[in-house]
């Protein structure tokens, strides 16, 4: 779990560097001489590509957990597995209601328009 925060960590890291020059050219340095203008959709768009992606990753994730302890839960008591696959299957859609949620609100939000 240490090594998938400290990867974590430092894609964050460079995700910041990257973005930071692309967010540094104003939109009045294309007309000075010498300066280009910055492609649209250039590393602007990255961050909600990088947020969609840490979104899918968290919910598969989840539910991955929920369903493997779903399972173990299910072998051990048999007789309690309608009770268990009902609540695991409550859980699933819920998880899955905020990862629309969330994959909506990155895809649309851009605040540089």
């Amino acid at each position: 779990m240490i090594k998938v925060a400290k990867f974590v960590a430092l894609a964050l890291i460079a995700t910041c560097v990257m973005a930071a020059p692309a967010m540094a050219q104003g939109a009045d340095a294309a007309g000075s001489p010498g300066a280009t203008a910055a492609p649209a959709g250039g590393w602007i768009s990255f961050s909600g590509a990088f947020g969609v992606g840490l979104t899918v990753i968290g919910a598969a994730y989840g539910i991955g957990k929920l369903a493997g302890a779903a399972l173990e839960s299910m072998a051990r008591q048999p007789e309690v597995a309608g009770n268990i696959q009902t609540a695991m299957i409550i859980a699933a859609a819920l998880i899955e209601g905020f990862t629309f949620y969330a994959l909506f609100i990155c895809s649309t939000q851009n605040p540089w328009k």
